[in-house]
């Protein structure tokens, strides 16, 4: 079953967009993100006086199948989920999920992630801050990134 699907973006109070997704492409007999509530995606805007974003491929340059190898991961899948949905600004460091992982590790996958154009790291200093290049990869993948945040991490990962 087909319906159609609108997008509604508000701001909140605190400056915060969030891009709400309604009904339904499919149906899905397990109310996954076909037949559930859509998460709201957060999208702030960005400040003035950004240092300049660290090399990434541009968005006529985006592959689809690169950007799933990179969401494949369960724990790159989940950094993107939570930048979606739980920003509280424009940009976080490695610091901000909370992942009991080794440095190196972590860079690894932010690296990844980067590197495949689902998210935008800047240098501060010592630190590398990312955010999820929401226009960009809901220009090139429309939908993508509401199937990522309505996706459900399974529990003891």
């Amino acid at each position: 079953m087909t319906g159609q699907v609108t997008e509604e973006t508000r701001t909140t109070g605190q400056g915060v967009e969030e891009t709400r997704t309604t009904g339904q492409t499919e149906a899905s007999p397990s109310g996954g993100a076909a037949g559930g509530t859509p998460a709201a995606i957060k999208s702030l805007p960005a400040p003035s006086g950004l240092p300049d974003p660290l090399p990434e491929p541009p968005v006529s340059e985006l592959r689809l199948e690169t950007v799933l190898g990179a969401l494949s991961d369960p724990l790159r899948l989940r950094i993107v989920r939570k930048l979606l949905l739980e920003s509280e600004q424009f940009d976080h460091t490695c610091g901000w999920f909370g992942l009991d992982r080794p440095k190196s590790s972590l860079t690894h996958h932010f690296r990844a992630l980067r590197e495949a154009g689902i998210t935008r790291q800047r240098q501060y200093g010592l630190e590398r801050r990312s955010h999820v290049r929401v226009a960009d990869l809901n220009a090139r993948f429309p939908g993508l990134l509401d199937l990522v945040a309505a996706w459900t991490p399974p529990t003891g990962d």
